[in-house]
């Protein structure tokens, strides 16, 4: 598997654990306002050997309990099942991130037990969704994802990051309704890492207009919640 980053340790990435991150390289996506940019459009770098973060996680047992795979989008990897299982085997909870384009590699993952948390981008509604994914989207491929992560039995959320320049409420709405009763969902105020795959005309949302989207969000799914608002 193509290792790009390895955070060593994360108290907020992976609800109720102590974990690390593990970034793999390559989207399929090219969202404008990505955070992890450099992942997407750069060559492809220095990379980090497994062994060296098998070695990191054996010396860690008693100390972390999960490792959280994202990207880039993870499911891209060949190899990534088998990467999970030898992280499952170390006696690790796995976390993965995912944009939820491919529900095909998602299914055997989640039908082998091998996560134990899901994390899904709703990147926006589904006349806008090419708008902030940079390409064109299957969004039958999307609904697929969705509807199997909420049917796994598997903890997850779906998460939305919020940009002013690409989202609206009627799009959000729509974007809602496609999670409509899901148990939980994060809303992400947009923030420029100087490093975007394009940052024309894009800004973040103030406090109110985000506790706003919030509401909205409530109307939709149980627990919502807010995140980068500091």
């Amino acid at each position: 598997m193509t290792i790009s980053g390895f955070q060593k340790l994360t108290l907020l990435d992976f609800p109720g654990k102590t974990a690390c991150i593990v970034f793999t390289r390559d989207c399929n996506f090219r969202c404008p306002f990505c955070h992890n940019a450099a992942l997407v459009t750069e060559g492809p770098g220095e990379t980090i050997p497994e062994d060296e973060v098998f070695s990191y996680l054996e010396k860690r047992k008693k100390l972390l309990d999960g490792v959280s795979v994202t990207g880039g989008e993870p499911l891209l990897q060949g190899d990534l099942a088998d990467f999970i299982r030898r992280v499952r085997a170390l006696g690790y909870a796995v976390k993965l991130d995912t944009n939820g384009a491919f529900p095909d590699r998602l299914v055997p993952l989640l039908s082998e037990g091998l996560l134990d948390y899901v994390a899904m981008d709703i990147k926006n509604g589904p006349r806008a969704y090419a708008a902030a994914a940079g390409v064109r989207v299957d969004l039958d491929r999307i609904r697929e994802s969705i509807a199997q992560i909420m049917s796994s039995g598997v903890d997850y959320e779906f998460r939305t990051t919020l940009v002013k320049g690409i989202h609206g409420e009627e799009d959000f709405r729509e974007a809602l309704a496609m999670i409509r009763g899901a148990k939980r969902f994060y809303l992400q105020n947009f923030v420029d890492s100087g490093n975007l795959i394009d940052r024309r005309g894009l800004s973040a949302f103030s406090r109110e207009e985000m506790r706003r989207f919030a509401e909205i969000a409530r109307e939709y799914v149980g627990e919502v919640s807010l995140r980068g608002l500091d």
